[in-house]
């Protein structure tokens, strides 16, 4: 077991699990579904087909939801994670039933920037990994041709339970000397005032708003598996080899979740806050 006193590494991007990541597949596309029926119809551009990026794509699950709102739309989706791109590559990859086209490429949403018009950006439980991404903003908005629309949600719990325990462990002696630059990762999400309030001082017509999501988890210790597709990422990266550590600390957050979340007589239940804005370009 590595001490207080062995050497912190400075967090990399997480090595993402697709198949542990859609696990929760019908809980994960719900806010997603919520947010695609509050993007406005998109501007119609000399009879073009939309052009549309999907940032932090995953494994494509959501993406081609907006191909069956806008069927012969072009959509691209963009994601660091060559785990994830090739499973949205195998599995989505092609010409969509209403004769668009889907494709993924590799970028990072920390320095993507449009290399041409789009008709819609949208971003799904992916820019609370993105450092300082509404700095961003005025380059997305300005990269939507006139009329378009940029949409997102984040998650907006990190304050709950199953996030503040994780904090406190990275930060517990035990685990600081390993993983304690890995904690407050989110302290770059904003409330939804402010996301309201800078995408409309960019000129938009901005609507924000934010749900809790009461969500049903059936199965033993739900949460931590919930939490192993998502927040504990970069956390079991950084212990990737070390099975002792983490097997020791997997029990360590478990047990604390067991106290969090008891089950009830339905399953677990897992509230989850979400963070959604969709701003129009006048």
């Amino acid at each position: 077991m590595h001490s207080e006193s062995s050497s912190a590494t400075p967090p990399g991007p997480p090595v993402w699990d697709p198949q542990q990541y859609l696990r929760h597949a019908g809980h994960r596309t719900r806010p997603f579904l919520d947010l695609l029926t509050r993007i406005p119809e998109l501007p119609s551009t000399g009879g073009l087909s939309p052009r549309i990026a999907d940032l932090g794509c995953g494994p494509g699950n959501v993406t081609v939801r907006l191909a069956d709102r806008w069927p012969d739309a072009r959509i691209t989706g963009f994601d660091l994670s060559p785990h994830m791109l090739a499973q949205a590559d195998k599995d989505h990859a092609g010409t969509t039933a209403g004769g668009g086209w889907l494709d993924f490429q590799v970028a990072d949403a920390a320095h993507w920037t449009p290399g041409e018009p789009f008709d819609l950006i949208v971003s799904n439980a992916a820019l609370q990994w993105v450092p300082n991404h509404p700095e961003s903003f005025p380059a997305w908005i300005d990269g939507l041709a006139p009329g378009g629309t940029f949409a997102f949600q984040v998650p907006g719990n990190f304050t709950s339970p199953s996030h503040a325990i994780l904090d406190e462990l990275c930060a517990s002696p035990r685990w600081r000397g390993r993983l304690g630059d890995h904690r407050r990762r989110y302290v770059h999400i904003l409330d939804t005032a402010d996301y309201l309030t800078r995408l409309a001082d960019l000129g938009c017509e901005t609507d924000a708003w934010e749900t809790v999501y009461c969500q049903l988890l059936p199965g033993p210790d739900p949460v931590l598996d919930w939490v192993k597709g998502t927040a504990l990422r970069p956390v079991l990266t950084a212990l990737d080899g070390d099975h002792e550590a983490a097997d020791a600390l997997l029990a360590e957050y478990r047990d604390r979740l067991r106290e969090a979340y008891p089950p009830g007589p339905h399953g677990t239940v897992f509230p989850f806050r979400r963070i959604f804005a969709v701003a129009r370009k006048k």
